[in-house]
């Protein structure tokens, strides 16, 4: 793959500034108004705003250094916002709507915040049920109308408030002053920001213990935007349909990429019956969604076909096998097959094993395609034929029936601490099984380690496994006011040491094979500490061992091992009757005691989020051994335990 790097501005408002000058009338933003018709504005347009709501917050008192909370969900204002707080030399620490009290006070407070921006009375309620947690948040501004009683709440807890709308309608005014004058103002502030400055700082997991604030520059944005256009090869004026959440670090950057490449915004949510009408409505050319979102599209295929019956269901099976065969044979034809052995293929081979199937099966294919594949495909608006999937791993079914149906679902890996890339398939040659090729902005190396401690830095080179380390003006500055974890992270040389397994291929290609480290990647992104929730049901005189599972999953489970004694005790103070203690496991009295520990324990109440809920659980009777499953140290090792239970962990997600 040919990578050509391009020099871009030194920071995110430079940027967009040159991107205006380029193209001013293209559409940045499209967003549906209170009757739900579209309302588009240009980069000129967009630009204008962003001067203008910069002037409004200096008027307010935001200046550069400072930390500002920005607690909404992905919408036309909170790119305004974005920007406006960039040009500044401020940073941004985002969180969306479904986050709970707990976390934004955290948040809020952690990052010392003065200033705080939020989507609703709603989010805003969530900081003053317990106001004396962010003792520095003097200003808020809302995106949405608050009633009047929310309004002399905010008032008497001291907080002063300000509305969006108010804000922008002040700022134009400001400007309108002295247009020349002050917009210059602005772009003057804007040359101040160095590309190390911290352009947001995005907490991951853990926020209910151990405080992980990740500074993200702006150059860590910038660098990688510099060679994006060689893996996401869309063009000026193309279409984004956003629906993420926008603080996820993934889809922040995809709103960059879209500035970067002179492309629209289109404003959605991940729900079917609200996106499906949106993307038909816009016709956008690229869509970014988690694994769970693209499973729930293809699974509501197939559940409309299957309520249809008869032949047409028929039908659809049967094209929907001969386009993953096609596929599958397509890549021996043209070698999009993974290179992962020790030992590297040999491409003759591979076109030969494939050239004959591929061309048997092209015409069913292409009967399937104007019968079935099209039509899937013109639900989508009809112009999508990349789409990209992020923030964990895409399950191999629903890979196949994406390429099945002829839509390039790509796949990239990369973690909040790298802003977040760190390879992405080539759209040309995407191979199945594999997370892409590793950016050009990239120093990464496969090396031996042991627990996730890495033994060598030596790279293990092609075909084998080991623990994934890499170097990158991508890494992030640290985190926030713990330079302790960021040493653990982050080595002198400036090596961060990613916690996953892999394996490089001949190709330079990553194959993820498992984590050294404990965060668990839920199918939807989020991220897990696992450590937190087993701590929290440790307390309980029932439980002697529990580790939480559900990587790649759409919810957690567990496994448990009860304290024999005092279950049997238990057992017999409510008269259970049992014959060997395996066989009284399996009573549903049993499991209604644990099932009541976990649910009293892990809730919103005591500060866990919902995405952290145990939706269910295995008991094991017999516990954890040194030099089995526990270390010498007595700490579970989890890819042992995770190998002797595999067939009770599995039962966990049927």
């Amino acid at each position: 793959m040919k990578i050509t790097k391009r020099t871009l501005p030194k920071n995110l408002p430079l940027l967009l500034k040159e991107r205006v000058s380029q193209c001013p009338k293209v559409y940045l933003q499209a967003v549906k108004d209170k009757n739900s018709v579209w309302q588009y504005y240009t980069y000129e347009e967009f630009y204008e705003s962003v001067i203008a709501f910069a002037q409004a917050l200096l008027s307010i008192g935001i200046k550069r250094g400072d930390n500002i909370a920005l607690m909404s969900d992905n919408r036309r204002e909170w790119f305004i916002t974005d920007y406006a707080i960039l040009c500044l030399g401020s940073a941004d620490v985002p969180r969306g709507c479904d986050s709970m009290g707990t976390e934004m006070r955290f948040i809020t407070a952690y990052a010392d915040c003065k200033f705080g921006f939020f989507e609703n009375e709603r989010q805003l309620c969530k900081i003053l049920e317990k106001i004396e947690k962010v003792p520095l948040l003097k200003t808020v501004i809302l995106f949405d109308k608050m009633t009047a009683e929310a309004e002399e709440r905010a008032k008497n807890e001291g907080l002063t408030f300000y509305y969006f709308e108010d804000l922008l309608e002040k700022g134009r005014a400001i400007v309108a002053e002295n247009p020349l004058e002050k917009k210059a103002q602005i772009e003057a502030e804007m040359e101040k920001t160095s590309p190390d400055d911290v352009a947001t700082m995005i907490f991951t997991s853990g926020t209910t213990g151990t405080p992980k604030g990740v500074m993200l520059t702006h150059n860590n944005y910038i660098s990688q935007l510099s060679v994006i256009h060689d893996f996401i090869g869309c063009k000026e004026g193309d279409w984004w349909m956003t629906i993420l959440p926008v603080w996820h670090v993934f889809e922040r950057l995809i709103q960059y990429v879209a500035v970067h490449m002179k492309c629209g915004l289109a404003y959605s949510k991940p729900a079917a019956p609200v996106l499906l009408p949106d993307m038909a409505s816009i016709r956008p050319q690229w869509i970014c969604g988690v694994p769970r979102l693209w499973e729930a599209l293809a699974n509501g295929v197939i559940r409309t076909m299957k309520k249809t019956g008869g032949l047409k269901y028929k039908m659809f099976n049967f094209f929907i096998k001969i386009g993953s065969a096609y596929a599958n044979m397509k890549n021996y034809v043209f070698w999009n097959i993974p290179q992962l052995s020790v030992k590297k293929r040999c491409r003759f081979c591979d076109t030969m094993i494939g050239l004959l199937p591929w061309l048997c099966l092209w015409p069913l294919h292409k009967l399937g395609d104007i019968l079935v594949f099209k039509k899937i495909r013109e639900k989508m608006g009809g112009r999508i034929s990349i789409a990209i999937s992020g923030g964990g791993a895409l399950q191999k079914e629903i890979d196949n029936f994406y390429r099945a149906i002829g839509l390039n679902l790509l796949e990239g890996y990369g973690m909040s601490e790298t802003a977040p890339v760190v390879s992405f398939r080539d759209y040309k040659h995407p191979r199945p099984g594999v997370v892409g090729i590793v950016f050009p902005t990239m120093e990464l190396r496969i090396v031996a380690e042991e627990h996730g401690v890495i033994k060598s830095m030596n790279h293990l080179g092609p075909g084998k496994q080991g623990l994934i380390v890499l170097r990158s003006p991508q890494v992030m500055k640290g985190y926030y006011k713990r330079p302790d974890l960021t040493e653990k992270v982050i080595d002198k040389d400036g090596w961060l040491n990613t916690g996953d397994l892999g394996i490089m291929s001949h190709d330079g290609e990553i194959k993820i094979t498992g984590r050294a480290k404990d965060t668990i990647v839920l199918l939807d992104g989020e991220n897990i500490e696992p450590g937190i929730i087993e701590s929290a049901l440790l307390a309980s005189d029932f439980i002697e061992s529990v580790m939480v599972v559900g990587q790649d999953k759409k919810y957690l489970g567990a496994l448990i091992v009860p304290s024999k004694d005092n279950i049997i005790s238990y057992a017999e103070e409510n008269k259970i009757p049992y014959e060997t203690y395996e066989s009284l496991l399996t009573d549903s009295r049993i499991h209604k005691l644990i099932e009541g520990i976990i649910s009293d324990t892990i809730n919103t109440a005591n500060g866990f989020r919902i995405c952290e809920k145990i939706f269910k659980f295995v008991l094991v009777p017999k516990s954890f051994e040194a030099g089995v499953e526990l270390s010498a140290k007595l700490e579970m090792m989890r890819y042992k335990i995770a190998e002797i239970y595999k067939s009770e962990i599995n039962s966990l997600f049927e």
